[in-house]
């Protein structure tokens, strides 16, 4: 029997792995509430350096045995060794994903600890918050598009399983790593956001379109007056169903 249209965008919005939320937050009782907040509308979660460095660790093993995801976003550069035992590190924590500075050294390393461990090792190519002028003032003689192509490249050669970068060069990266490597773009506002500090910004649906896997949203959400109202309504525009 055919699905009636509710049920069929019942089941569209189910909590989406595709959908990672930023648990930018200042300590572990502010996530555990926002996780509370979000119950089983999100499936993904990311936690970065503020809440890593505020006592936030634990909660990774925590979101790991009831059954969430974590991308641990700590955008590792170090040597070779450091790097390796960095990684082993986040696999005993139970992360999905871990972030690397997309430096050929850094993500051999990475991908020889991760192997066969199950968590994807992804290299960071060029922060969403820079343009081009940041990049010249940072000494990099070469247009951001063409510096995040090459990094792309090299990761796949180095052999990780993905990418961080801006949406707006996902389809460039997607046409360059073919189409295994997952790609998870930052800097998503969806209509109803302000862009904040985010200078090279995508909405939900033009980023799935362009070539992303993954997205990673975290004000957009986190700041709305109802959170999980603003997650549905950003996996509703995934899904191509209309926001209500």
């Amino acid at each position: 029997m055919p699905q009636d249209n509710a049920t069929a965008q019942a089941e569209a919005l189910a909590a989406d792995d595709r959908l990672i939320v930023g648990l930018d937050v200042p300590d572990r009782a502010a996530a555990e509430r926002m996780i509370d907040l979000l119950g089983d509308s999100v499936s993904f979660y990311k936690i970065g350096f503020q809440l890593a460095l505020a006592g936030g660790l634990p909660l990774v093993q925590d979101l790991s045995r009831a059954g969430k995801k974590v991308f641990l976003d700590m955008k590792l550069l170090d040597i070779a060794n450091t790097v390796e035992k960095g990684v082993n590190s986040a696999i005993g924590l139970g992360a999905s994903m871990l972030t690397v500075h997309a430096y050929p050294q850094v993500m051999r390393a990475a991908a020889k600890a991760s192997a066969g461990s199950g968590v994807t090792i992804l290299a960071v190519t060029v922060l969403t918050s820079m343009n081009q002028s940041d990049l010249n003032e940072a000494g990099y003689d070469v247009p951001l598009a063409e510096l995040v192509r090459r990094r792309a490249a090299q990761a796949k050669a180095c052999g990780v399983g993905g990418i961080v970068a801006s949406a707006a060069e996902a389809g460039a990266i997607r046409a360059t790593v073919g189409p295994d490597m997952a790609i998870v773009t930052p800097g998503i506002r969806p209509g109803f956001a302000s862009a904040d500090d985010q200078k090279r910004i995508v909405t939900p649906a033009d980023a799935l379109a362009a070539g992303a896997s993954h997205l990673v949203v975290a004000r957009p959400i986190l700041n709305a007056p109802d959170p999980r109202r603003a997650a549905d309504l950003i996996r509703a525009e995934m899904s191509g169903i209309p926001a209500r």
